[in-house]
């Protein structure tokens, strides 16, 4: 069939054509169609009108079909294929059972979280396509306002939201970590005015600055400003530093999880009852995306009475 004549084409009068092609009776194929047999002759009519070929003989014994119409056949059994494959992906992604999700998460969300939510949201949705995107907090907050990303999984609370909302999944105190060695490592816990005068590694101003105001908060409450030796983007690379000797650090709690022979973890007697931080799914406020909403659905389910839905800062 040529492309000229196919865009004028009926699917309607292509499904006639298959039906009467595998019955080669017109009675039975009107049948089958849920019609009369005059108006399925008409669209046969009209079908070979519009094709410039004669697609069945009729002949005393019955139906054939031509040489033109045998040639036709399986390509017209792939346009009715790829019509149902169409509209059935497409009633899928309108419910958020097929489609494209775009994700982006800060590096220690791959320390559970992404482990718990993707092979359970990859085995309930298989027919949608998932785009995973390492990234820091700010940029993924960046990328949910510019809509690249649908749903990101980031540290909270942030200054500055961007029109995103959150749901919480994980929240956290933060603890100390510093290089083995360190005198301070000889205590089991520590107050956080006994990391007055220490060296710190701090979150970037500019790509953690949700993280970095939280902990100079709750250093200026302890009494002292923390003085900076170098800035990272990432927890892993605030550790990565920290083990280099250059400095100690505030970091989740979650990271005391993690075997390193090279750094010591110690909880902090004064914030041991306080959840400052959470890692949180971000996405844009009141989005109508079928796919997010499904995700959001199924991370508060998985994460249970820790999920809750916060707006602005989040946390």
């Amino acid at each position: 069939m040529k492309t000229s004549a196919l865009r004028s084409v009926d699917l309607r009068r292509i499904r006639h054509f298959v039906v009467l092609a595998d019955t080669l009776n017109f009675h039975r194929a009107s049948q089958l169609l849920h019609m009369t047999q005059p108006p399925l002759t008409v669209s046969i009519q009209k079908l070979e009108a519009e094709l410039g070929a004669r697609l069945f003989e009729r002949g005393a014994k019955g139906v054939r079909l031509t040489p033109s119409g045998q040639a036709a056949l399986d390509d017209a059994r792939q346009i009715l294929h790829h019509a149902e494959s169409f509209a059935e992906m497409a009633a899928l992604a309108q419910s958020g059972m097929a489609g494209l999700l775009r994700v982006g998460f800060v590096g220690s969300a791959t320390h559970g979280l992404l482990q718990r939510l993707i092979p359970r949201f990859r085995a309930e949705y298989p027919q949608v396509e998932l785009l995973l995107r390492d990234s820091s907090s700010m940029q993924i907050l960046r990328g949910l306002a510019d809509e690249s990303i649908d749903i990101g999984l980031l540290w909270t609370p942030v200054l500055d939201a961007m029109g995103s909302e959150f749901l919480t999944l994980q929240r956290q105190t933060l603890v100390a970590a510093l290089p083995q060695g360190h005198a301070l490592a000889r205590r089991r816990s520590l107050l956080l005015s006994d990391l007055q005068g220490e060296n710190f590694i701090l979150y970037d101003r500019t790509q953690a600055e949700g993280m970095r105001s939280v902990c100079m908060m709750l250093c200026q409450r302890a009494g002292f400003v923390p003085r900076s030796t170098q800035e990272a983007i990432q927890i892993q690379t605030v550790l990565a530093l920290v083990q280099t000797g250059l400095g100690i650090a505030l970091v989740p709690a979650m990271m005391a999880d993690l075997p390193n022979e090279q750094l010591v973890f110690r909880p902090l007697r004064d914030l041991a009852d306080q959840q400052l931080i959470a890692l949180a799914m971000g996405y844009r406020a009141h989005s109508s995306q079928p796919v997010v909403q499904r995700m959001r659905q199924l991370a508060a389910q998985e994460f249970g009475e820790q999920a809750a839905a916060a707006r602005g800062r989040g946390a």
